[in-house]
C-alpha cells in the first residue's frame, strides 16, 4: 500500500513539473514566458481587416465649394459612420454598410476660404477677384464650372489672376484647421469608428499634379500645434518632406504622405534620373526621404486608374481600364514620352534598377485607393455612386455634362468617365488612429 501511495505520489509530482514547464505564470494580470491554452491569447499580429476612404473632400476645400458642395467634415463623419445624410443637391442617402474609418482630406490651400467668400464675407469682397468669383459661382450652371476652374488655376500658374492673399492668411486657415480638428475629435470613437486626421497638399505646379495626402498617427492636441504645409510655401514634394520632418521632431507626432493621380503629372510623378522640381540628378538623399515619407501610392480613385497604361503593359487587357491620359490638369495635351514616369506599376519595376544604382529603391510603396470626391462623401460603390463634384452628383444630365473643362485648350472630361472607386483596406490590431495609421506605414 505505501508503495502505491508513493508511486502515487511521483506521478503527481512529474505532472505538476511538466504542467507548470508548459502552463503560462501571471503576476499582477502579466503573462511571462509560457505557452498560453486559448490560441487567441498573446496575439501581436492584426487580424481585423479595416476599410476606410483616405480622400474626401468637403465645403473646406476650395473647389468643392466652387462646384458645390455645402456639406462638411461633419456630415463627411456622419455618412461614413453609416448615417442617413442628404446631399448638397437635396437627395437622400447612405452606405450599404458603415465604413470602419475616414480621412477628410481638404486642400491645404486656403481650407475654407470659399465657404467666406461665397457667404459673401465683407471683408473678403472688397478684393474684386474674390467679388467675381462670388458672383460668377452663385449663377450657378456651367458658369459656376468655368469660374471653379479658374479658381484652380489660380493656384497652379497657368492663367487668371493670382491667388488673392486674404485667402492664404495663416490666422483664418489656422482657425479653420482648429474648427475641422475638433469635429474629427468628436466623431472619433476607438473600436467602432476612427477618424484619422488628414489634409491634401496640392502640388500643381503648370497644371502638373503632384498632390500628396498627408495622414497623421496623431489626435488634435498635437495635430493642432501647427498650421498644415501649403503650395504658396512650396510647389516642390522635397519641401513637403521637410516639413513633415520637422513636424515630428517640433511635436513628436508621426505623418506620412500618399501620393495620387500620376496620372495627370504629366510625367513629373515617378522621375528616374531627373528631378523634375530642380532639373538635377535625382540624389540618395531623394530617393531615402520619398519611401520614407511615402509608403503608399494611391494606385486608383474617381479621375482615373493609376495601375498602368496599354503603352506600358501591351499584353494585359486589363491595362486601358479607366484611363485619364488627354492632359495634366491644366490645358497641357499629354505625348507618350511621359506616359513611363506616371504609373505605378512601371514604378515598381523603375524603383528595383533605381537601388541597385543609389542603394533605396523609393518605389516600394504599398497599394492604396481613394474617392477624392469633392461631395464630402465616400460613396464608391457603382449603384450608390454620387460623383466627383456637387454639379455630377445624381441627375438626368449627370453623364453627358463634362466634369471638368481645361481652356483655352479644347480638353475636358466626361461625367460619364469618372471611376466609381475606390477604398483601402488595412491589416490592423485594433480600430484606432494609431494601430490603423501603422498598418498603412507597414504597406
Amino acid at each position: 500500500m505505501k508503495k502505491t501511495l508513493l508511486t502515487l505520489c511521483l506521478i503527481l509530482a512529474m505532472a505538476t513539473l511538466a504542467f507548470a514547464q508548459d502552463a503560462p505564470v501571471t503576476h499582477e494580470n502579466v503573462v511571462v514566458p509560457g505557452k498560453p491554452y486559448s490560441p487567441y491569447a498573446g496575439r501581436g499580429f492584426p487580424t481585423m481587416a479595416l476599410w476606410g476612404d483616405t480622400h474626401i473632400h468637403t465645403s473646406n476645400s476650395l473647389d468643392a465649394r466652387a462646384t458645390g458642395c455645402i456639406l462638411g467634415p461633419e456630415e463627411a463623419f456622419r455618412f461614413a459612420r453609416g448615417y442617413e445624410v442628404t446631399s448638397s443637391n437635396g437627395e437622400l442617402l447612405r452606405l450599404s454598410r458603415p465604413l470602419d474609418w475616414l480621412v477628410v482630406a481638404d486642400h491645404s490651400d486656403a481650407m475654407g476660404a470659399m465657404n467666406e467668400i461665397m457667404a459673401g464675407n465683407p471683408q473678403l469682397m472688397r478684393n474684386p477677384t474674390l467679388k467675381d468669383w462670388h458672383d460668377r459661382i452663385a449663377q450657378g450652371g456651367d458658369v459656376a464650372t468655368k469660374t471653379a476652374v479658374e479658381v484652380v488655376y489660380a493656384f497652379t500658374g497657368v492663367a487668371g489672376p493670382p491667388v488673392p492673399e486674404e485667402v492664404l492668411d495663416p490666422t483664418f486657415v489656422g482657425s479653420v484647421w482648429k474648427k475641422y480638428l475638433e469635429t474629427a475629435e468628436n466623431y472619433n470613437e476607438p473600436g467602432r469608428f476612427t477618424t484619422l486626421i488628414g489634409y491634401e497638399w496640392t502640388s500643381t505646379e503648370n497644371g502638373n499634379n503632384l498632390h500628396r495626402n498627408v495622414i497623421y498617427r496623431d489626435g488634435a492636441d498635437i495635430a493642432g500645434r501647427i498650421n498644415p504645409f501649403t503650395t504658396a510655401e512650396s510647389f516642390n514634394p522635397e519641401e513637403l518632406w521637410k516639413w513633415l520632418d520637422n513636424y515630428e521632431k517640433t511635436t513628436g507626432g508621426r505623418l506620412l504622405a500618399i501620393a495620387h493621380n500620376g496620372n495627370l503629372s504629366n510625367g513629373t510623378m515617378f522621375p528616374y534620373e531627373i528631378n523634375p522640381a530642380t532639373g538635377k540628378t535625382l540624389t540618395n538623399m531623394y530617393v531615402e526621404n520619398r519611401i520614407r515619407w511615402e509608403p503608399l501610392y494611391e494606385f486608383t480613385q474617381i479621375k482615373g486608374d493609376g495601375e498602368t497604361h496599354p503603352l506600358l503593359s501591351p499584353n494585359d487587357e486589363f491595362a486601358n481600364y479607366g484611363k485619364w491620359d488627354r492632359n495634366n490638369l491644366g490645358p497641357y495635351p499629354k505625348t507618350k514620352d511621359m506616359i513611363p514616369r506616371e504609373y505605378a506599376r512601371e514604378a515598381l519595376k523603375q524603383g528595383l534598377l533605381m537601388e541597385d544604382k543609389l542603394g533605396t529603391n523609393p518605389y516600394k510603396f504599398g497599394a492604396a485607393a481613394g474617392t477624392d470626391a469633392h461631395t464630402a462623401l465616400a460613396a464608391a460603390e457603382e449603384e450608390n455612386f454620387f460623383g466627383k463634384m456637387g454639379h455630377v452628383e445624381p441627375n438626368a444630365g449627370r453623364m453627358s455634362h463634362p466634369l471638368a473643362e481645361f481652356p483655352p485648350s479644347d480638353l475636358k472630361w466626361m461625367g460619364w468617365e469618372m471611376l466609381a472607386s475606390g477604398y483601402t483596406a488595412v491589416w490592423a490590431t485594433e480600430n484606432t488612429r494609431e494601430s490603423i495609421w501603422d498598418a498603412m506605414q507597414r504597406k
